[in-house]
């Protein structure tokens, strides 16, 4: 609605401002969602509610923002709007004031990075024209270097072909680093069919592809906004959509005890291998939902999984604990029946993670070099061999 203003509704430019602040005293900085590739059709460059008078490109053809439009009877709603959704007009990303008022000085990007963010992530990245995404770079890296521009992505974002070419993401010139699509589904297809073979490729073309400043910040999620909540596909699997209406992604209390224990082992690959765990919130505390909206329901205050948060937790700590999990180099050393073993490894220490995707408990002979080192998660290793129960895993430490 405002691309310069906090919604009334959340509070003011001002308590931005200071959750900015007090967040950074906690190590937290707030990324934005930098959504340009639509407005809203209630907004005040578009207004077609009227909410803002007659001004607005849809009710006066002399407004300043009916550039940024294409209006033609052709489209539904006399607009083109995005993916045909009549309150989301779209945004012509060319037109030189759309540009100048997004990434110039003073612009959007600019005020709110100036105000305390610590980054943008930009929504629907493969819609945007990779010139435009390398002026909201611009904008970004003037305000500081260390300021952070994330994609959306569903795809390998260094092999995307998009606008008739070989998109430029990541050459050095447009998003430090993007959400990451195929990990997630990677490690859901893992632990529900204990494909080691397929995770292992996956992940290695992954290591291989992405430059190593984005590999060491993929956004590692298992479950978008965008997505079915992450415990209900590995509860229930993913299942047609209904007849009448989208699926709510309602779970047994038999699917619900499967969807925990699949996303615990599911969560350890997240927090372990490169890449930063993205926890789309509620996942932590088991929310279960299907499709948009029904993947966005309200945190469950007060009737949190507290099993499940404290798995959580733990990883948390973990992760703080090795440094090899920031920037460590990834070996896999085995891929085979189901169990998935590899090392992530860095100069200031080690670990060896081993997964288990099979419906039964296993032994893993650990390499010689890892005899004697120390376990952080599940079973000890009594020095030669880890047990391993069904959907588990275990992290040792040097």
């Amino acid at each position: 609605a405002d691309y310069l203003n906090v919604d009334p509704l959340l509070g003011t430019n001002e308590d931005f401002e200071a959750l900015c602040t007090a967040a950074q005293k906690y190590g937290i900085g707030i990324v934005l969602d930098g959504v340009f590739s639509h407005t809203g059709s209630d907004s005040r460059y578009f207004n077609r509610e009227g909410r803002y008078g007659d001004s607005g490109a849809y009710r006066d053809p002399s407004s300043p923002y009916r550039s940024w439009y294409d209006f033609d009877p052709k489209y539904k709603g006399g607009y083109r709007s995005w993916w045909g959704f009549e309150t989301l007009p779209e945004v012509n990303e060319e037109t030189p004031s759309f540009v100048e008022f997004i990434t110039g000085e003073g612009g959007v990007i600019d005020t709110w990075l100036r105000r305390g963010a610590a980054g943008f992530r930009l929504d629907v990245a493969d819609e945007l024209p990779d010139e435009f995404i390398e002026k909201v770079r611009a904008a970004v890296k003037r305000v500081s270097p260390e300021k952070f521009l994330l994609g959306e992505v569903w795809e390998d974002a260094t092999t995307k072909f998009g606008f008739n070419k070989r998109r430029t993401y990541l050459l050095g010139k447009g998003l430090d680093s993007v959400m990451n699509y195929p990990f997630a589904n990677a490690v859901i297809d893992f632990v529900r069919t204990a494909n080691a073979e397929e995770l292992r490729e996956c992940v290695e073309n992954i290591v291989e592809h992405y430059p190593r400043a984005s590999l060491d910040t993929l956004m590692n999620h298992i479950g978008t906004h965008d997505t079915v909540r992450a415990i209900t596909r590995l509860g229930r699997g993913d299942i047609g959509r209904p007849e009448n209406g989208r699926d709510r992604g309602i779970l047994t209390e038999e699917q619900y005890q499967k969807g925990v224990c699949l996303l615990k082992l599911a969560s350890v690959l997240q927090f372990t291998l490169p890449g930063v765990p993205c926890v789309y919130y509620g996942d932590e505390v088991g929310l279960a939902g299907g499709e948009d909206p029904f993947n966005r329901a309200c945190f469950p205050w007060g009737n949190e999984n507290a099993e499940l948060l404290c798995h959580y937790r733990t990883l948390g700590r973990i992760r703080k604990l090795c440094p090899a999990f920031i920037d460590g180099e990834f070996n896999c050393i085995s891929s085979v029946l189901g169990c998935i073993a590899y090392e992530r490894n860095s100069e200031s220490g080690s670990a060896l993670i081993i997964a288990n995707a099979n419906c039964h408990g296993i032994e893993y002979t650990v390499p010689e070099r890892w005899r004697g080192a120390t376990t952080l998660f599940g079973s000890a290793a009594d020095g030669l061999n880890v047990p391993l129960g069904a959907y588990s895993a275990a992290i040792l430490y040097k």
